[in-house]
């Protein structure tokens, strides 16, 4: 049975938005699974720019939805159509921008809060059995989605995302580049992805088993 998906995107580029291999393997795997893929993304003004050569802050703004346009090749809709109702499962990638739009986590650590649409629509796949697959830094909005007690990983127990993480809540487990941890109870796949990876073979390793268990997880 063809599967539909919704990817939630950030922006465009490491630094400030989406990581762009990150979405571009998770993309491509939905593919080759023969599922049906419909990108959202929020339409709101990044919460800031990155200069990707310099690592500096730009002086100029750019808006969420728009940035994100440029990995779906266009084909994508406000996060505010999203309807958990229309899709099978939710997958989001990481990147900065998971930590700077889709939350403030980049500022506020362990005290921050979940965009409210994005936590309104990942809610709603939680809340109907869906499962969900967040890769990178996005697992550290898991609490504020699942409440404490959800199992996730962030790479290394060390990292400080995953400190915070286990502040907020979360029973954080640890897992290598090439490998995913499951919370079965919540239907919830994660992969640390760029959290550890030095390569993009290292990252797709991890992305594909983590989009093909949550293909899996939707007979169940």
């Amino acid at each position: 049975m063809n599967r539909k998906v919704a990817v939630i995107l950030s922006g465009c580029g490491v630094y400030d938005g989406s990581e762009i291999y990150e979405s571009v393997i998770t993309l491509l795997r939905l593919d080759q699974r023969g599922a049906t893929v419909q990108c959202f993304a929020p339409n709101i003004e990044q919460m800031h720019v990155i200069n990707h050569m310099t690592g500096e802050e730009m002086p100029e703004s750019r808006n969420v939805l728009t940035e994100s346009a440029r990995l779906a090749r266009g084909e994508i809709k406000d996060l505010r159509e999203a309807n958990a109702m229309e899709f099978d499962a939710l997958i989001m990638p990481g990147g900065f921008g998971a930590a700077k739009n889709l939350s403030d986590f980049a500022n506020q650590g362990a005290g921050c809060t979940v965009l409210p649409d994005v936590l309104s629509v990942a809610q709603a796949f939680a809340k109907a059995g869906k499962p969900i697959g967040m890769m990178c830094i996005a697992p550290t909005m898991a609490a504020q989605i699942f409440g404490p007690g959800v199992v996730c990983t962030l790479g290394h127990d060390d990292d400080p995302a995953a400190a915070a993480s286990r502040e907020m809540g979360v029973e954080h487990q640890p897992c290598e580049v090439t490998d995913i941890v499951e919370d079965p109870r919540h239907k919830l796949v994660t992969t640390p992805a760029y959290m550890l990876a030095q390569s993009i073979s290292e990252t797709a390793s991890g992305i594909y088993k983590l989009v093909d268990r949550v293909l899996e997880l939707t007979n169940k």
